[in-house]
């Protein structure tokens, strides 16, 4: 694909416009009306908690089973994504800007003394729209900054489908293509069933919601974290017995190490005196947890992390 083609290929269409949309609108009901648990944050400054509402896997599978339901139908195509990849990317970089310049706005005009809707202003316009200045902005009882981060996982995993029917209909399904899309698939239905997690993490509790945070769950998860399906679409890697194997322990170890350090920490703010691998937990100064993954390393979550995605580009072979 030339340099011409890809300009081409960014400028948003109508069709993307009414998807990205689309997907919003779907996010905002499901998440207002489908059951789910109700799960405190943290206390804030001002003696305020608010409550999430985590329903994210069955908005997933709900989700998934409509659009399946609606490919049956012959009403929406199983490529749509992937056949409108660059055009879906600029489509969401142009609405993450608009709408943190909605934000920036909104927060501006802002007299609420509230923790979560408090304007903090440092006197520098790219400063504060980049870094945002409201802690938890709502729109119509919606939390934006969980709706994202919520829209951008589930986004990720409709673009690998997306990429993994394409793959199907061109009769180009390879071993490490199969690979990558079962350790995503893995890490995002975990994401989702541990939701409730996402309440304790330093981007909720403490980030305020501007463009690094919008466009980083918005563009960056989706469209980053699925470079390695786009990549294998169209190169073909041979992986040998060793190395499917291989790749599946570094996935494994990874999961494990993650998910039980940041369970830990969860466990851990929820209640400070909750036993660590079956013992009390040790702390520095009143807050820092220092037992279990947390006393073998300060972040051994993201140790696990980087190993899940390391697990996810393995799969496209070592040149």
């Amino acid at each position: 694909m030339d340099l011409n083609s890809i300009l081409n290929a960014l400028v948003p269409s109508w069709n993307s416009v009414v998807t990205v949309l689309s997907f919003c609108i779907y996010l905002a009901i499901a998440g207002s009306i489908l059951p789910g648990k109700a799960v405190p944050g943290v206390t804030l400054s001002d003696g305020s908690r608010l409550h999430y509402h985590c329903n994210g896997l069955l908005s997933l599978l709900l989700l998934v089973v409509l659009l399946g339901i609606g490919v049956r139908m012959d009403f929406v195509s199983p490529t749509v994504i992937s056949d409108r990849g660059l055009e879906l990317l600029s489509t969401t970089f142009i609405f993450s800007f608009l709408v943190t310049l909605v934000l920036y706005v909104a927060g501006k005009k802002s007299h609420d003394p509230s923790s979560s809707l408090k304007p903090h202003f440092t006197g520098n316009l790219i400063h504060d729209w980049w870094f945002g200045i409201q802690l938890n902005p709502q729109f119509m009882g919606i939390d934006l900054k969980f709706f994202f981060v919520r829209a951008g996982m589930m986004g990720w995993l409709l673009i690998n489908l997306s990429v993994l029917a394409r793959c199907i209909q061109e009769a180009n399904l390879s071993q490490s293509m199969i690979l990558y899309q079962l350790f995503c698939m893995l890490y995002i239905l975990d994401y989702f069933y541990y939701e409730a997690y996402m309440t304790s993490t330093w981007d909720i509790i403490a980030e305020k919601l501007g463009f690094m945070l919008v466009f980083g769950d918005l563009v960056w998860i989706p469209f980053a974290f699925s470079i390695q399906g786009w990549w294998l679409l169209s190169n073909q890697v041979e992986l040998t017995t060793a190395a499917v194997i291989a790749n599946c322990i570094v996935f494994l170890i990874g999961y494990k190490v993650f998910r039980g350090a940041n369970k830990q920490k969860h466990v851990f703010k929820k209640n400070p005196k909750a036993p660590i691998w079956g013992r009390p937990p040790k702390v520095i100064g009143g807050k820092l947890l220092a037992s279990g993954y947390w006393g073998i390393a300060r972040h051994s979550n993201y140790l696990g992390d980087l190993l899940i995605a390391l697990s996810f580009s393995l799969p496209c072979g070592i040149r």
